[in-house]
């Protein structure tokens, strides 16, 4: 379960509290549903009974009872505690193994929509190279949410633009004003027009990215936020902890890198159980032999999750950087987590190894698809 969809299960227990007569309020158009915070527990953890209190004329706690109570018999919710002043903290059942299951079936394409949604964007640039890779990224973003999407740049495709767009990976579908776009086979009372106008870089780099490449200069554009001024500079190429490109692109490497040395030591990827700690079926214990000690996999199950939330907001407020961000925080919660995916010294391939190798293969399948939205690279090997 998707926060998306925990979030409409939360909505339908205030629903059927609503409907029940235990609760005399509006139903809420959303519901957060976030990670827990210090005190929490189980997967998720949303504050609508704290919001709900006062327009229901009841104690944060009493409206926390009700909606537990539903929430608690609602398909795929494992556990509901209520902890603090009214927070329902919410555990799935089976989320782990259904969220592993779910990407690797999806791959690159998880968090994409299943299917067209008829929705036309004409999307338009100023002569400007940042405007145009920002453009090139939230097209591909509106495709993967469903949208027909139709772009134009306000200048003439002369040689040297063309060249260097080129060089960027970038597609333009038209030249000229906004008011000239592309033809597209779509009504045009249905079009949406959006003018993308992000804060240039700063010269004179902004003429001339090419020194960077296509990869590195196309991070150095997108993952700054639109109204922030990006520096086009070597520090994108450095092969340290202190560039967040090299850090997804290293933490992506290391998971197929791990599914190759997977297969030579004759085990393969099956979702489950991570942590076999007190489950004497998931791994046979040998004397003598030390077990790996497992990082927490729960932040990286959480960004996991947030991945199609992300594409989705991304997507409908033209931001590619709210997912090359993302992507950096997904690299940051699986590097650790990997030490621990292949057995060491006198341990045996277990089933929380195979369990480990999924759960890394479900984060190389995000990290791809997230930079392949971004019109960059994920090397299998770096």
């Amino acid at each position: 379960m998707t926060p998306v969809e925990l979030s409409r299960t939360v909505l339908c227990a205030v629903r059927r509290a609503v409907d029940d007569g235990e609760l005399d309020v509006a139903v809420p158009g959303r519901a957060d549903v976030v990670p827990p915070g210090p005190g929490g527990c189980g997967d998720y953890a949303s504050s609508v009974a704290l919001k709900l209190a006062r327009p229901a004329g009841q104690p944060p706690l009493r409206v926390a009872e009700i909606l537990r109570r539903r929430l608690a018999q609602s398909d795929g919710i494992g556990d509901v505690v209520v902890t603090g002043p009214g927070f329902l903290n919410i555990s799935l059942r089976g989320s782990g193994d259904s969220l592993v299951r779910e990407i690797l079936r999806l791959g690159q394409r998880y968090g994409h929509a299943d299917r067209p949604t008829g929705q036309l964007v004409r999307l338009h640039a100023p002569h400007e190279v940042r405007a145009v890779v920002v453009m090139d990224a939230v097209a591909r973003l509106l495709r993967s949410q469903g949208a027909l999407v139709r772009t134009s740049c306000a200048a003439r495709p002369e040689p040297a633009w063309t060249d260097l767009l080129n060089l960027l990976g970038v597609e333009v579908d038209a030249y000229g004003i906004p008011e000239t776009p592309a033809p597209a086979p779509a009504p045009a009372n249905t079009a949406r027009h959006v003018t993308l106008r992000p804060v240039p870089a700063t010269p004179p780099a902004e003429h001339d990215p090419t020194p960077l490449g296509r990869d590195a200069a196309r991070w150095a554009l997108l993952h700054p936020a639109a109204h922030d001024r990006p520096r086009i500079t070597a520090d994108h190429l450095v092969q340290r902890e202190s560039n967040p490109l090299f850090r997804v692109r290293y933490a992506h490497a290391r998971t197929r890198a791990l599914s190759r040395n997977a297969a030579d030591l004759g085990f393969h990827a099956e979702p489950g159980d991570v942590d076999p700690r007190g489950d004497t079926r998931a791994v046979v214990r040998e004397p003598g032999v030390r077990q790996t000690p497992v990082h927490d996999a729960t932040p990286l199950r959480h960004a996991l999750a947030d991945h199609p939330r992300v594409l989705q907001a991304a997507a409908a407020h033209h931001a590619p950087d709210r997912l090359a961000r993302h992507l950096v925080v997904v690299a940051d919660a699986v590097l650790p987590f990997l030490v621990a995916v292949l057995p060491r010294g006198a341990e045996k391939p277990s089933a929380a190894h195979r369990a480990r190798l999924a759960l890394a293969e479900a984060a190389g399948a995000v990290l791809a698809g997230g930079l392949s939205l971004l019109g960059i690279d994920a090397p299998e090997h770096l």
